[in-house]
């Protein structure tokens, strides 16, 4: 009796129905149109996160020109799947072969899109921005000061960083221009796609400290002002706020210039007489850009701007001039110098009767900067001077 409870125990107990139902399973051939497919939830990757776990295998794709015209749209697609692959570039040597497959890919779809070899489908457009978007919206490393801790260094000084990603980065980006300036894109469409979050973090690319990066931003965010009127406010408006940042928190943004460039086009194409909206913007967004330390950076693009306002309306000079003052600098003197020309070409576009009403505290400012050892505050001044006394119609 022993040795049979004994016997009974050793016994192994039969599988639960759970335990059979989390092996993979085979369909017999024959049944219905599937032969042999073995379903394995549980080994699914994600195409976007091929830095970490098992390598994401990269098919090759015929080209475009080797399939019929019907079944390239369907190829279009199938190529923007691999290029939603992100590699890890840190590691030069590492994956070769897939990184130069997803090179030619895109190439290939850049290509297609600026031959215009016909109007992609609401489907395609919709992966294409989604596939842009993976690529190019991701994390900026930390500057170096945040690294170590120290003292943030002065931004002239510092070398441009320049993204190991960027072989892959400029072909989606010159994807996504191709796309936005193609005649075949239906603004009706494309803006479901392109709305206003999308927009909203390409401008949050602007603080990426590589040059090429911000060139190809500020073409892009360019041409989507231009063909995209329904955005046009709400772009105004991101800019607005990325400089309020600016001035009063961060004072540190790699892509003020590059913004202040486009700032420079829509200004110019203002219509007359100028709505209060964007006077508004002169006086609590532009003007204030001359407080933050990193001036130099800008200033050229800043004062373009300026310009294009005074040369729009004259009446807005006295307005100009007297912000300025408000933030003249005390003991900058290459600030001071930056200010000094701004304000000769200020001046140049002003009329005598607006330039009346600030001349006491601009020469009152004048005679304080006489007192300055700096010798290019100096060569303004006099320039300034001289050309007052030689244009009898100030007085």
């Amino acid at each position: 009796m022993f040795n049979k409870i004994i016997r009974r125990g050793n016994r192994k107990p039969p599988k639960p129905e759970s335990a059979a139902a989390a092996e993979p399973t085979s369909f017999p051939a024959g049944a219905g149109s599937v032969s042999s497919v073995t379903v394995n939830h549980a080994s699914r990757t994600t195409l976007s996160s091929s830095g970490a776990g098992a390598a994401p295998q990269i098919e090759c794709l015929p080209l475009f020109r080797d399939v019929p015209v019907p079944e390239r749209q369907a190829l279009f697609l199938r190529k923007l799947q691999i290029c939603a692959v992100i590699f890890d570039f840190s590691d030069t040597l590492k994956m070769i072969r897939e990184k130069e497959v997803k090179r030619q890919t895109l190439s290939e779809l850049v290509d297609f899109v600026q031959s215009g070899s016909g109007r992609l489908t609401e489907p395609v457009q919709e992966e294409l921005v989604r596939t842009v978007g993976i690529n190019i919206f991701r994390c900026f490393p930390p500057a170096s000061h945040e690294n170590t801790g120290s003292e943030a260094a002065d931004p002239e000084e510092e070398d441009p960083f320049l993204d190991p990603a960027w072989p892959h980065l400029q072909l989606v980006y010159e994807l996504l221009l191709r796309y936005v300036i193609s005649s075949d894109t239906d603004t009706k469409v494309a803006k479901r796609y392109i709305d206003h979050s999308f927009v909203l973090r390409l401008l949050n690319l602007f603080d990426s400290e590589d040059p090429r990066e911000r060139e190809y931003l500020k073409t892009i965010l360019h041409r989507i002002y231009g063909k995209f009127m329904v955005h046009r406010p709400f772009i105004r408006k991101a800019i607005n706020n990325i400089f309020y940042r600016f001035i009063f928190e961060t004072e540190r943004h790699s892509g003020i210039g590059e913004l202040l460039e486009i700032l420079g086009s829509i200004i110019n194409g203002f219509a007359l007489p100028m709505k209060e909206e964007h006077k508004l913007f002169l006086v609590r967004a532009l003007i204030p850009l001359h407080k933050p330390k990193p001036l130099g950076l800008y200033h050229q693009q800043l004062s373009y701007c300026i310009i294009q306002f005074v040369e729009k309306d004259y009446k807005l000079a006295d307005t100009v001039i007297g912000r300025l003052l408000k933030y003249w600098p005390v003991t900058n003197c290459q600030k001071e110098v930056l200010f000094l020309g701004e304000l000769e070409e200020v001046l140049e576009a002003t009329q005598p009767a607006e330039f009346h009403r600030c001349m006491v505290p601009l020469f009152k400012q004048i005679a304080r900067c006489l007192s300055s050892s700096h010798f290019q505050v100096w060569c303004f001044l006099h320039l300034l001077l001289f050309y007052f006394l030689t244009d009898a119609t100030w007085f």
